[in-house]
């Protein structure tokens, strides 16, 4: 599956991120080796096959441009919040990258979004009754590339963070327990940290370490919010969690890339496997 035209121009600013150059959402994978597609206008969707099949193809049917199995969504309520998580992520960065003045990051960051995951999530919001989301992202991106105030992009960032929780409780109900999903959706984003921490460390690129900050921020907040729950079902896992979770807070200090990554790729790697052991 490519990326067609629509996916830019539903966003409003392809001409204006396509210079951008932020490269960090191509191939945004977790360990499994899903891919994603790239931050770049003329490449998008032109990635890497996932497991098997076309780039943007999860094993679970049609995927989405994010590593988001879309038709497991309608049915996994992991599926689906991990899914509404990749999006939170990216406005996490964006937000906390342009209080750190990366306006054009922060810009293709808010943008993202739409195109990775949303879009190819339509027929599920629609199936499910969730009113259409996506031109807040663009609203926001449009925001930083004109140098709004820090006030009006966290007013933006709100918006957004308001209704990815209203869509999360739209979520599929398959009797899965509340704790077990949230491990599952945290399990998720640790494991993209972790991708991302790998890529990031290869060169010296703003946008992998950005995404990956993202990733770890949304494991970090989704963790927090449901960490009683989490331990109350399954001890091992909130352990796991939190040692993981510790790593990555020593990796992703803050929203701008270190002079140095020197992390212990081993060590993270070793930790998201034992997360995702655990979420089973």
């Amino acid at each position: 599956m490519k990326v067609e035209l629509k996916r830019w121009s539903a966003l409003g600013l392809a001409t204006a991120l396509a210079g951008a150059g932020l490269a960090g959402c191509a191939d945004e994978a977790g360990e499994s080796g899903e891919a994603g597609d790239s931050a770049q206008v003329g490449e998008a969707g032109e990635g890497e096959a996932g497991e098997g099949g076309e780039a943007g193809e999860g094993t679970g049917g049609e995927g989405g441009e994010g590593g988001i199995d879309v038709d497991a969504a309608s049915e996994d309520p992991v599926a689906y919040a991990s899914a509404l998580a990749v999006a939170e992520a990216h406005v996490i960065a964006a937000r906390d990258a342009y209080r750190a003045g990366e306006r054009e990051a922060a810009a293709e960051m808010f943008a993202h979004p739409v195109s990775e995951v949303l879009l190819d999530l339509d027929p599920v919001f629609r199936e499910f009754g969730v009113a259409d989301f996506k031109p807040l992202f663009s609203e926001a991106s449009q925001a930083a590339l004109n140098g709004a105030s820090t006030e009006v992009v966290d007013g933006h960032y709100d918006a957004i963070i308001d209704a990815l929780r209203a869509a999360g409780e739209r979520a599929p109900f398959d009797g899965t327990e509340a704790g077990r999903i949230a491990g599952g959706v945290v399990a998720d984003q640790i494991e993209r940290a972790v991708a991302m921490y790998a890529r990031a460390s290869e060169g010296t690129d703003y946008g992998p370490y950005l995404d990956g900050y993202g990733y770890y921020r949304t494991a970090q907040s989704t963790f927090e919010r449901s960490q009683n729950a989490i331990r109350a079902e399954d001890e091992n896992l909130y352990t796991r969690i939190t040692q993981a979770l510790d790593l990555l807070a020593k990796a992703y200090p803050e929203a701008t890339r270190p002079a140095q990554l020197d992390a212990n790729q081993g060590a993270l790697s070793g930790a998201s496997s034992s997360v995702m052991l655990a979420a089973g």
